[in-house]
């Protein structure tokens, strides 16, 4: 049982910076963020769905790092801790509940059929204009980008955004 037990480092995995390595990133990282940032969706909501794709993929960095953007936008603290939860919470607005269906949707695997059925196509789109509901789309690729970076590198997570490799 020892590995169970043992603590967790608090460094990254991978020691340099994958950003460093590759300068592009910021370019692709830059269009993302201002993508998905165009004011047509509410901060707290692509929040609310980079949280719950962290919890999804189990990265404690994600999880840690949305956690605290959704502090800082004021979100509830019962909403926040009940992300996992949504379901059976009585936190979230219609449209949030719609986002977060999307995203499990999206990045869990279908028992059967289509991962994103047509009913869940027509709630979200029924919550959300065009633009704001293709910004979700990009909003759930945006962190579908980055998961890997989190779970096979490992920054240290409740370190600065920009400089988790410090």
């Amino acid at each position: 049982m020892g590995a169970i037990t043992e603590e967790i480092r608090k460094a990254p995995r991978m020691p340099e910076d994958p950003a460093e390595l590759l300068p592009e990133l910021a370019e692709v990282s830059a269009a993302l963020f201002k993508a998905v940032g165009n004011g047509s969706l509410p901060r707290t909501t692509i929040s609310l769905v980079h949280l719950r794709a962290g919890q999804i993929a189990g990265s404690t960095y994600l999880t840690v790092l949305h956690t605290g953007f959704l502090r800082d936008a004021g979100a509830p603290e019962e909403q926040i801790t009940s992300v996992a939860s949504w379901k059976d919470s009585p936190y979230f607005t219609g449209a949030e509940r719609a986002a977060l269906a999307l995203v499990e949707a999206v990045l869990q695997p279908a028992a059967g059929g289509e991962r994103v059925p047509e009913e869940l196509y027509a709630e979200a789109a029924r919550h959300y204009e065009p633009r704001a509901f293709a910004t979700l789309m990009c909003a759930i690729g945006q962190v579908g980008f980055f998961t890997p970076i989190a779970l096979i590198a490992k920054p240290v997570p409740g370190r600065s955004f920009t400089d988790p490799w410090k």
